[in-house]
């Protein structure tokens, strides 16, 4: 049986990426973030690798129990923290660390009688207007809460960048100073900078980085010259050509009809797969390393591309989605999205393989 859509995952490529971007913050530990399954790519499947990271990050507990379960015994910072007792008895239970950015939490950390002890870090929110305490004086009067319960052990401080990503750099310049006053006379380890910081704010760096989009090859900083490798390469299968005629018209509601004679490529990949409908017509998709432009409306199962008069694709060809060959940024665009959400939309229909 032949997969019609496969996510090849390198993991040699993650391996030099996260090497990278500690040649990137050689002063920094490095917290990876595998929220989300890793970004679409596996968590489980990458654990060995990522054991070359000081510590690894994911957005809810579960997620974090779920490493637990698949024998990562390193260090795992929840970001969105606990929500009642019971999650943090599973923190304490699995030696998690937990974000701390609201009162109620804090609460909830001064009820619990234990033992045991349990890493924070504390967040300010300095300008994304999300989570964390927003007041300076809320923040030293948690931090002076949180130093105080038996419970807490290790205390790191962190905010989170809004526009690290942008050209324009007066935002965040702005959020680096104002986190940068407010723990000036602090000693305790300081947390600020994501993928697109590391990237262009090296002043950001500080005791721990905390690279997502980066280690998996994608950066999220449109104009940069730092390259990292796609640790995804996404490819689909030639299931047809067929010749159209001048004039005629291609998929549902005929949205695109053909100017000269031509050939059609019917490739098996469309949004049952995870493959957005969104996209733009004319965006590239390489079959035997050449680009064809998407023509017709993308189906569930289907996407159709131009591959012009004397073609020179046959079934079977396989067609690079991205990876090596194809920017899945240049993609996203397309789609008017982010390479993120195309990462997490692949469905179940989409075989993996690692290597």
């Amino acid at each position: 049986m032949i997969p019609r859509v496969t996510a090849t995952i390198d993991l040699s490529a993650l391996k030099r990426n996260i090497a990278k971007v500690r040649l990137l913050a050689p002063h920094s530990k490095l917290l990876c973030v595998v929220k989300a399954d890793a970004y679409g790519h596996d968590a489980a499947a990458l654990l060995e690798v990522l054991n070359d990271a000081d510590a690894l990050a994911v957005a809810r507990i579960d997620e974090a129990i779920s490493l637990r379960q698949n024998h990562y015994t390193g260090r795992i910072v929840v970001l969105s923290g606990v929500l009642d007792l019971d999650e943090v008895e599973l923190s304490i239970a699995h030696q998690l660390d937990v974000v701390v950015h609201s009162w109620f939490q804090v609460n909830l950390l001064s009820q619990v009688k234990s033992s045991a002890s349990i890493d924070v870090w504390l967040k300010y929110d300095s300008g994304m207007n999300r989570l964390g305490f927003t007041e300076p004086k809320h923040f030293a009067d948690a931090l002076s809460q949180l130093v105080a319960l038996p419970l807490v052990s290790d205390i790191t401080l962190m905010t989170h960048f809004a526009c690290a990503e942008e050209s324009t750099r007066d935002f965040t310049l702005g959020q680096i100073e104002q986190f940068n006053a407010l723990t000036a006379t602090h000693t305790y380890p300081i947390s600020m900078a994501n993928s697109a910081a590391i990237i262009q704010y090296p002043e950001s760096h500080k005791d721990w980085v905390r690279p997502g989009l980066l280690i998996y090859g994608v950066n999220p900083v449109e104009h940069s010259n730092v390259v990292f490798e796609p640790v995804m390469t996404l490819k689909s299968v030639v299931i047809a050509v067929k010749p159209v005629k001048k004039g005629d018209g291609v998929g549902y509601g005929q949205l695109w009809h053909a100017s000269e004679d031509t050939h059609i490529a019917v490739i098996a990949i469309g949004y049952g797969d995870g493959f957005p409908r969104a996209i733009a017509q004319g965006a590239k998709l390489r079959i035997n390393d050449k680009p064809f432009p998407i023509v017709g409306r993308i189906s569930m199962d289907l996407t159709t591309v131009d591959i012009g008069p004397e073609p020179q694709v046959s079934v079977g060809d396989s067609v690079e989605i991205w990876g090596r060959s194809s920017s899945i940024t240049e993609l996203a665009k397309a789609a008017d999205t982010i390479p993120y959400e195309l990462l997490l939309n692949l469905t179940s229909r989409v075989h993996f393989e690692f290597s």
